[in-house]
């Protein structure tokens, strides 16, 4: 025993020496600063209610397999479970290598939060990619590490000088055609690959990676990669092997004892070999597309965002990591959004007849090229997605990380506590939404009705919103609108359980039937 504990000692003392620069980083306050007598007169740290830790192992044991009782695999059940156990505000101390963890389960302290962010907010770091951007393949990325698992004056640099191109509504309203485009590429692979009862394979999301991908490739990129053709370039199966590899081991590496820090294990292994496969893969199309850029004389062909930002900027290096953070974390997040709405559609036959009829009065005949005024106008289908998004959100969490001492829910969290918004429990919770387990559209068009801002944020919120959110809306709602404008889908097997793989999305096979209209 004294052996062990000696053993765990060291392990300790070894984590805390290898901490990520990026978890050391200065940043401007989270939320308003407060004063030593506001804190004073709040409940202390200690009094957060919360799984209590055991000596040398704190809480990270109960990651363990075998003899933890924390899966994070079903971190949606779990979350769930510490809100019905300790309430609005929940604790998870003692996480080795790792500053605490604070559930905040309150939409009014979430909006607090978000209202008094400042410039440059810092969300719970990613040690793992971090070190992967900022220390392993640093010769790459230099000076612009782009924005995803970035902090502080880098991120701000970077953001700002895409968030011009990416979050302006009139700028994605210009890809219309290529996402169209890519969607009806997809509906006919959906004609190819349904058998004689018009259903779909069971590996009928990993199609919908490959509509995204697609879709990204044409707006991003202006290329077709032919993701959807039957001869289709094995590379881009490739690639998006690559991108689950990458998003399952993320928690892996981010919860469990992080002994990745301290030697080569097989999940760190298989990690960045997977984002290796994908910066490669990216660079490749996007040296391409520069190269095409810095050739092409036609003044009426419309830029893609990488040429946007590259006359924007001037500087190739900023455009290509853009196109890079696209791919990385737009591909999974779009394509299931989509498999679960049309899943959803499916179990809601009613709902989904309603949403038809919508797109048979405001979309023009399949023939005819869709125009921002049909979007507009699809508000039902709008509601489906939102309603969709409610309940099963394809991240279940966002968070922030404290860059000063504050106040939530009345105790005291000091500074460097990575605070987490348990989105998924909040919007699901009857007092924002009543009836909330039921699949109602309606109640995000009904003048009567209000919702709490801040109890369903599919995309987050503030600084550090989703910077894709105006693309993966419209990729969103055009595929869906042109299948149903074609299918009636069914669903004709036992329902479906939810979980995180790496997504959260339907635990089974997608097996949806199109029946032509």
């Amino acid at each position: 025993m004294a052996t062990l504990r000696q053993y765990m000692k060291e392990l300790l003392r070894r984590f805390v020496r290898f901490e990520m620069k990026s978890d050391r980083v200065t940043l401007d306050t989270l939320a308003v600063n407060v004063g030593e007598q506001d804190l004073l007169s709040h409940r202390s740290y200690s009094d957060i209610p919360g799984p209590k830790p055991i000596p040398l192992l704190g809480n990270t044991w109960r990651f363990l397999p075998y003899i933890g009782n924390f899966d994070i695999r079903a971190v949606d059940k779990l979350s769930k479970r510490l809100h019905d156990q300790y309430g609005d505000i929940v604790k998870i101390e003692g996480l080795l290598g790792r500053p605490d963890m604070v559930f905040v389960y309150d939409a009014n302290e979430i909006e607090r939060i978000f209202r008094r962010e400042e410039k440059m907010p810092h969300r719970p770091s990613m040690p793992s990619l971090d070190y992967y951007k900022h220390v392993l393949r640093k010769d790459f990325f230099q000076d612009n590490p782009g924005v995803i698992a970035v902090h502080g004056d880098s991120w701000y640099k970077f953001r700002s000088k895409v968030q011009q191109v990416m979050l302006q509504p009139q700028t994605a309203r210009r890809y219309i055609g290529a996402i169209e485009e890519a969607s009806e590429a997809f509906l006919h692979r959906i004609a190819r690959i349904r058998d004689e009862k018009h259903e779909v394979p069971n590996d009928f999301l990993n199609e919908m990676h490959k509509w995204s991908l697609e879709s990204i490739a044409r707006v991003a990129l202006d290329v077709r990669l032919g993701c959807l053709d039957d001869d289709a370039d094995a590379e881009t199966q490739r690639l998006i092997d690559a991108l689950i590899t990458f998003f399952k081991n993320v928690p892996v590496l981010e919860l469990k004892i992080p002994f990745w820090k301290i030697f080569n294990t097989p999940t760190w292994q298989q990690y960045i070999n997977a984002l290796d496969t994908i910066v490669s893969t990216i660079s490749k199309y996007t040296a391409a597309a520069l190269s095409r850029a810095k050739n092409n004389m036609d003044l009426d062909k419309e830029l893609s965002l990488l040429e946007r930002v590259l006359a924007l900027e001037g500087n190739t290096k900023i455009a290509s990591i853009l196109a890079l953070d696209l791919f990385l974390v737009g591909v999974d997040t779009t394509s299931t959004s989509v498999a679960s709405v049309l899943y959803q559609l499916a179990l809601h036959p009613e709902k989904q007849m309603l949403a038809y009829e919508e797109i048979c009065n405001v979309l023009p005949q399949t023939d005819v090229p869709l125009e921002a005024i049909n979007i507009d106008n699809l508000k039902y289908l709008r509601a489906c997605i939102k309603e969709t998004l409610r309940m099963y959100p394809t991240v279940i969490g966002n968070g922030r990380s404290t860059t000063s001492d504050t106040i939530i829910g009345g105790y005291h969290v000091p500074k460097g506590v990575h605070v987490v918004f348990q989105h998924y429990v909040i919007s699901n919770m009857e007092k924002y939404f009543p009836r909330c387990h039921e699949f109602l559209p309606e109640r995000w068009l009904r003048e009567d009705e209000i919702h709490h801002r801040f109890a369903s944020l599919p995309f987050g919120y503030g600084r550090r919103m989703c910077l894709g959110r105006r693309f993966a809306e419209l990729e969103m709602i055009i595929v869906i609108s042109k299948i149903l404008q074609c299918y009636k889908v069914e669903y004709h097997y036992e329902k479906l359980e939810y979980y995180i793989n790496p997504m959260y999305t339907p635990k089974g096979p997608l097996k949806l039937r199109f029946i032509e209209r």
